[in-house]
């Protein structure tokens, strides 16, 4: 393998405020991109339990930012150069397939294509309701929804005579001038099979190393199945048990493209403020593994 790993800087749990002293930070220290995750609102109770921990709880407290990816997107695209901006994950099913393309298009525009779109189904029944999106069938119509936005992003005249979108011809502008790539994330064989058929990439959970490579395998037998097999395909994951040079290089060897993680844990320093911390832990970081990846 001729690529050498790249490294995301997750943005989770950090407040839009820090975010926009960060970004620089990591653009300047050779971070290839930023993920941010999505949740329009949190509900005080959930009726679906979260799907990630033992007990059904959720990973995060009350009161969390959550900001709007694309609008962030925008904002950190104007106070950086080169790093790229991807998702941890967008639910894309909870949305209307139109205004979702009209903002990543266009945050693809003012960041000069630095965006990657990572596409989850989500889990929370509640937030589907309150935006009045179906939660049943919504891979089968996520599907469908990446069919018509990658017809809306070429900028021309399009239509399109589906199962849950149908229009004549229209156009959308302002249009990205390159393809935006398009990860899918999830450990269920639906996720796989997505992942597989229609994505450019697979996202993985916070998973060990074991997990993930049995995760890259079961992926590429089913692009195989699919005739895809040929094609790049990156695979950004999160390893829950990875924290060293010789961990990061054993998993490139595997097959792991994009590597997510968050540093500051790496680093503790309680002589400094929260935010000088993070910061020196993204210029650490990238001084003890990224630039030793070579």
């Amino acid at each position: 393998r001729d690529i050498v790993m790249k490294f995301v800087l997750s943005t989770s749990f950090n407040t839009v405020e820090d975010l926009m002293t960060l970004a620089p930070v990591a653009d300047d220290s050779g971070w290839d991109s930023l993920t941010f995750s999505d949740h329009i609102v949190h509900p005080e109770t959930i009726s679906t339990p979260y799907p990630y921990t033992e007990d059904g709880s959720r990973r995060w407290e009350a009161f969390t930012d959550w900001p709007d990816p694309w609008v962030l997107i925008g904002a950190l695209a104007g106070i950086t150069k080169r790093i790229r901006f991807t998702n941890n994950v967008y639910v894309l099913p909870m949305r209307n397939p139109f205004l979702a393309a009209k903002a990543i298009s266009t945050a693809a525009v003012i960041s000069n294509n630095r965006v990657t779109l990572t596409i989850g189904m989500g889990w929370s029944s509640d937030e589907f309701a309150l935006v009045e999106q179906p939660f049943e069938r919504r891979g089968k119509r996520a599907d469908e929804m990446v069919e018509v936005m990658r017809k809306l992003w070429t900028g021309e005249w399009v239509e399109h005579h589906g199962e849950f979108y149908e229009f004549e011809r229209l156009e959308m502008t302002p249009a990205p001038t390159e393809r935006i790539p398009i990860y899918v994330g999830g450990i269920s064989k639906f996720a796989f099979r997505r992942a597989a058929r229609l994505g450019d990439g697979w996202l993985s959970d916070l998973q060990t190393s074991a997990e993930i490579v049995d995760c890259i395998n079961t992926i590429n037998s089913y692009r195989k199945d699919y005739g895809r097999d040929h094609l790049p395909f990156d695979v950004m994951a999160s390893p829950s048990d990875a924290f060293t040079l010789d961990h990061y290089k054993r998993l490139e060897e595997q097959g792991v493209t994009h590597l997510l993680t968050m540093p500051w844990p790496f680093y503790p320093n309680d002589k400094v403020d929260a935010l000088t911390q993070k910061s020196d832990a993204i210029k650490r970081f990238s001084d003890e593994i990224i630039a030793k990846m070579d």
